[in-house]
């Protein structure tokens, strides 16, 4: 499975990429909103782990417009803060979001667990939609 990491957090991402590389994920990254959305329309991901917070865009931003366009419309989401704003997490999940993950609230093995579970879900809603 092929997962897109959209965050400007090197520490981060880089403790991110190695757990999910050694659970069997291939990784893909981007540091920017504009970077992501190329990313996802090039690699076409699996799953994507979206940041909230970026230098150039707002997760939510990035969301929408991945979720607007037909060719990655489909990739489950899931945005990732440290920011527990409910406005935010609200609009998240009303744009398509399959989940809302605080940083500092997860562990990195815990990650992997989340990111198949929210995985499996998602395409087992997709199946159900055709």
């Amino acid at each position: 499975m092929r997962i897109l990491i959209i965050d400007d957090d090197q520490n981060i991402t880089s403790i991110w990429t190695v757990v999910l590389k050694n659970a069997g994920f291939e990784v893909i990254h981007a540091v920017t909103g504009r970077d992501g959305i190329e990313q996802a329309k090039k690699n076409l991901p699996n799953f994507i782990l979206l940041d909230q917070i970026m230098p150039d865009m707002k997760g939510n931003d990035v969301l929408k417009a991945i979720k607007e366009d037909p060719q990655t419309k489909a990739i489950p989401i899931a945005l990732i803060s440290n920011y527990n704003e409910n406005t935010l997490m609200q609009d998240a999940i009303n744009a398509g979001a399959v989940d809302y993950i605080l940083k500092y609230q997860i562990d990195p093995q815990d990650l992997v667990e989340k990111v198949n579970s929210l995985a499996r879900e998602a395409q087992g809603a997709a199946a159900q939609t055709q």
